[in-house]
């Protein structure tokens, strides 16, 4: 199978961000606030609160200059019931932001919860399956945030994003988190790698190369311990022409630019010769049948798109 890359632009209308949220929603592609501390003008509280919107990645509209939710980064994104939603948030502003929002037009926002259940947490991994909003693992950073320190491991799922169940406690790919957009795949779904920030009582991160998938977030099976592509956290995962992918992240040796896909999550072959630079949480969305990537921690709005040929 052939892949190509194409640079669609380096130079997007709006300011370089890493960790903003990446949805595909009534055939458009939308971009969710993120983080630039550099940048005091687009990003005065670190992260912002900015809706932009596109449907061919070169042109991008400034749909809401500020949105009634907190500015984050890395927060949960996901496409469910006919909306597009933000589930929880991150520890910028000195607090957990313990909330969910919905928009059925990007447009207006409205405030669904301010209260999770599930408690301070960041970085956790979030997904739209069965019906249902998931959301996994996650942690505390005291040094934040003020609060007891967490590395969580659990799973919880929600139709509405107010009234959550939490479905296993502990799960068996252990407390992680740091992993960008979702992949459903296979009525299954999947954890790619991942891992834990440094915290003062865990000053040294962790990241994972296994893969994982369950068909009902309770039952969990194994599909391969140390995957070919090296451990990260903070990276992209998407489900394109197919196949999951994993794409670019962080790691112990800095930023990364690799590619790899796999048709059933044990095999795993490798995209060689990224044009694009090493970064980490970038924008990653499946639209119009091609892989998108965008911005991330090279902290340069590019946009890329990746075809099959």
């Amino acid at each position: 199978m052939m892949y190509q890359w194409t640079k669609v632009t380096g130079h997007a209308p709006f300011a370089p961000r890493d960790g903003a949220g990446a949805l595909v929603f009534k055939d458009k592609m939308w971009l969710l606030g993120g983080w630039n501390p550099n940048d005091k003008v687009h990003f005065p509280r670190i992260c912002n609160s900015e809706v932009w919107s596109s449907i061919d990645g070169l042109d991008w509209h400034l749909e809401v200059p500020q949105a009634p939710w907190e500015g984050r980064h890395y927060a949960g994104y996901v496409v469910h019931d006919g909306r597009m939603w933000i589930v929880g948030g991150d520890p910028n502003q000195g607090h957990y932001q313990n909330d969910v929002w919905n928009s059925d037009d990007g447009i207006i926002w409205r405030q669904v919860t301010d209260h999770l259940p599930w408690g301070p947490r960041v970085f956790h991994h979030t997904l739209a399956f069965n019906g249902r909003i998931w959301v996994m693992g996650g942690q505390a950073l005291p040094q934040f945030a003020s609060t007891d320190e967490n590395l969580y491991g659990d799973v919880w799922c929600s139709t509405d994003g107010a009234a959550w169940e939490k479905v296993l406690d502990n799960a068996p790919w252990g407390p992680r988190g740091l992993i960008g957009n979702s992949a459903v795949l296979k009525g299954r779904m999947w954890i790619l790698g991942g891992g834990t920030y440094d915290t003062p009582a865990h000053p040294q991160r962790t990241f994972h190369n296994d893969v994982w998938s369950s068909s009902d977030g309770r039952n969990w099976q194994q599909y391969a311990n140390t995957a070919l592509w090296a451990p990260r956290q903070m990276h992209e995962v998407a489900v394109f022409d197919g196949r999951l992918w994993i794409m670019e992240g962080y790691n112990l040796d800095g930023n990364r630019n690799d590619v790899w896909y796999s048709d059933d999550g044990v095999s795993w072959t490798e995209l060689p010769n990224s044009p694009w630079l090493p970064r980490h949480a970038a924008s990653v969305f499946v639209y119009h049948d091609v892989l998108w990537l965008v911005a991330g921690n090279n902290m340069t709005p590019d946009v890329w798109r990746l075809n099959r040929l």
